[in-house]
């Protein structure tokens, strides 16, 4: 019996030490497995977004750009009590512990044991950046452990300096806030360096809990939270009573809370678009690029203002977006520097000065006349506004009228374009052949011309009124006509001067792509002549008081309405019409190219109000101040008799200026009446 005892004895021995073996080896293996799981030194790279900046030609803030709205702050230049305050709440042994506080853990298991709960994290900062970092936010016992092993290889690879300056501009605190730079703006509207002790203390308070100790949501319970903070100083040594007693008493002053507005959005989409495409979404809105732009925040401020109050309001409209919708874009002619970037009423996200493709009406008439003027036409050519059929190359026949119905006879070609006289612009077409103004319209800028196909572009209707098969955009367009306010240089648009990255590394500057497209005199001469347009014209609702040029154009059903001018210092497109092309007739009044010189004039009387007045400057190679019979296009004698209002001072390029004297001339002027020839 004894033996029969001691045999189950020594079972029971070899099972449990099987057993105890199993479980040890388990536990080891486990814990092996666990230590192998650290991360190794070179994934321990502590990476954070950081907002990036987006600013104008001056310098001012147009946005910021972030998924976290972080504000990199360097921690040697923050005082001591910033940092204190938040060691002092946190982890008030942060110093003397290598990533964990065993004490401080034990006491929140204990605690969590007793409240059957994982309230409490025991977490140190080390711990805490470890989370917010590289783990989850979850609560549970293998992400605590996970938690560890990051904290101790955060340790073992940053100093305590880089830790903390690392947490700090981690927390989150609320508002879209991270870190302590953007929390100092949000909550007190100055950096980070300068806020006081009890400033410094109730942000380090909101660190914890931040929708609960939000001055903004509950200023009572954050005030309560400052002064718990300021008595953890007292008791951690870092301050006196009597300096914790100081700070207990400031008021909370805190910043006036405001709304996210973002200006000129329509451009800053245009240049996240470059940017994404350059650096990637990441980069972008958590990179802390510094992006300088070519925007004017003041001239865009005033284009928004003249467009709205410009555009007339459908009110039979039932759409989601307010019709008409409008554009303005304006550019430096002389470096292709945007200004202004207005893509609608800022009610959605199309960008219609960029994206939108919409007939340029008679704004496009300046590419037949430009060819014509470098292929020897001059201004005082000679053409006919009559009734005129055009057979076109599949035999239809096209009969173009002008506006008002009328046809003016005998005119010049500073007449035609002055008046936009569509007859003579088709004559001119068709004289020097839509493959010529096409080219001198792509060599300028224009990138949409379609040549090929059943539906074209290499015909009269198209060149001459504007009725393109796919549209220009105003960035193209103003492109164009730049080219004429720049001596016939054409320059590459550009939104983007500079990148650099947080630290100021330059990642791209801008260099200017220029090309020299056309003659100075050509460029002089077509200026000369749309300058006419403004002073007696179609556009006399863009006179500013100052040397311009510009173009009307209206589509010929009033779906489009076009004005395009400059001066030598800033070209700038007004486009206005239905997001689905309709009759723009509002109670009865329709709208048309007049209504965007209004527009045009206003915003550029504003941009240009601290800008001097200069003119055009005049290049060689012009005869000019030669009087000549506007009724034939040739010389007028100084005893011809010829009535004053049919003569003028023409300008010529050298060389193609008239040799012959107006037969006019040679008669009485009572003679030269029409009615008695």
């Amino acid at each position: 019996m004894a033996k029969t005892k001691q045999k189950k004895r020594t079972v029971w021995i070899y099972v449990l030490v099987i057993l105890g073996s199993t479980i040890l080896g388990v536990s080891v293996g486990i814990f092996s497995a666990y230590l192998k799981s650290a991360p190794s030194l070179d994934q321990v790279n502590i990476h954070q977004n950081f907002s990036t900046y987006i600013y104008d030609i001056n310098g001012k803030l147009i946005t910021d750009l972030y998924r976290e709205n972080r504000i990199p702050v360097d921690i040697t230049e923050l005082p001591d009590h910033v940092k204190n305050a938040v060691v002092a709440v946190e982890d008030d042994q942060f110093y003397n512990h290598h990533g964990i506080n065993f004490i401080a853990f034990g006491r929140a298991i204990l605690v969590n044991l007793k409240n059957w709960s994982f309230t409490q994290g025991g977490g140190t900062i080390t711990m805490q950046l470890a989370r917010n970092v590289f783990l989850t936010q979850e609560k549970t016992i293998m992400r605590k452990l996970e938690e560890f092993l990051w904290a101790v290889q955060i340790e073992r690879k940053y100093s305590k300096e880089e830790i903390l300056e690392a947490y700090l501009n981690e927390a989150y605190l609320n508002h879209g806030a991270y870190g302590i730079e953007a929390g100092a703006r949000t909550f007190f509207g100055k950096a980070a360096k300068d806020l006081t002790v009890s400033e410094a203390a109730l942000i380090a308070g909101v660190i914890r809990w931040p929708t609960r100790y939000s001055p903004f949501v509950n200023p009572d319970i954050a005030v309560d939270r400052r002064n718990f903070v300021l008595s953890r100083m007292v008791d951690t040594g870092y301050l006196t009573a009597e300096e914790a007693a100081i700070a207990k008493a400031e008021p909370l002053n805190l910043a006036e809370r405001r709304e996210r507005v973002v200006e000129a959005r329509y451009f800053v989409d245009h240049v996240i678009q470059q940017l994404t495409e350059t650096y990637g979404e990441a980069t972008v809105f958590g990179g802390g690029l510094r992006v300088y732009t070519t925007l004017d925040l003041d001239m865009q401020r005033a284009a928004e203002k003249a467009l709205l109050q410009g555009l007339p309001v459908n009110k039979n409209h039932n759409g989601s977006l307010t019709q008409p919708q409008g554009a303005i874009l304006a550019l430096e002619p002389q470096t292709g520097e945007i200004r202004v970037m207005v893509g609608g009423r800022g009610e959605d996200r199309f960008n219609r000065s960029v994206q939108a493709l919409r007939s340029p009406g008679s704004a496009i008439k300046i590419f037949p006349y430009t060819a014509a003027i470098d292929k020897g036409i001059t201004a005082a050519h000679i053409y006919m506004d009559e009734p005129t059929d055009f057979v076109l190359p599949d035999g239809q026949v096209w009969s173009p009228q002008n506006y008002y119905e009328t046809f003016a006879g005998e005119v010049t070609v500073r007449e035609a374009i002055e008046d936009s006289l569509n007859v003579v612009a088709a004559q001119v077409v068709q004289q020097i052949g839509p493959k010529t103004v096409i080219e001198y319209g792509k060599k300028m800028g224009i990138t949409t011309f379609v040549e090929q196909g059943r539906v074209n572009d290499m015909a009269l209707a198209p060149l001459a009124l504007g009725g393109m098969t796919k549209g220009v955009s105003p960035l193209e367009l103003a492109s164009a006509y730049a080219v004429l306010a720049n001596q016939g240089i054409k320059t590459k648009p550009v939104s983007i001067l500079k990148v650099t990255d947080a630290n100021g590394t330059i990642l791209e500057q801008h260099q200017t792509v220029q090309e020299v497209v056309l003659s100075e005199q050509t460029s002089y001469l077509m200026t000369d002549l749309l300058r006419g347009v403004i002073e007696r014209g179609t556009g006399k609702n863009a006179n500013i008081g100052r040397p311009a040029a510009g173009k009307t154009g209206t589509h010929s059903d009033y779906q489009d309405a076009w004005f395009v001018g400059y001066t030598p210092d800033l070209v700038s497109v007004v486009w206005f019409g239905e997001d689905t092309p309709k009759r723009m007739v509002y109670q009865g009044v329709r709208y048309g190219s007049w209504n965007a010189a209004t527009i045009w004039g206003n915003f550029m009387r504003e941009a240009l109000k601290n800008t001097p007045i200069r003119d055009f400057p005049k290049p060689t190679g012009l005869v000019e101040g030669i009087l000549i019979d506007t009724k034939t296009g040739l010389l007028v004698k100084d005893d011809c008799n010829i009535p004053a209002d049919e003569t003028r001072r023409e300008i010529f390029i050298k060389g193609t200026e008239p040799t012959e004297y107006s037969p006019r001339c040679s008669k009485p002027w009572w003679q030269t009446l029409p009615f008695l020839n």
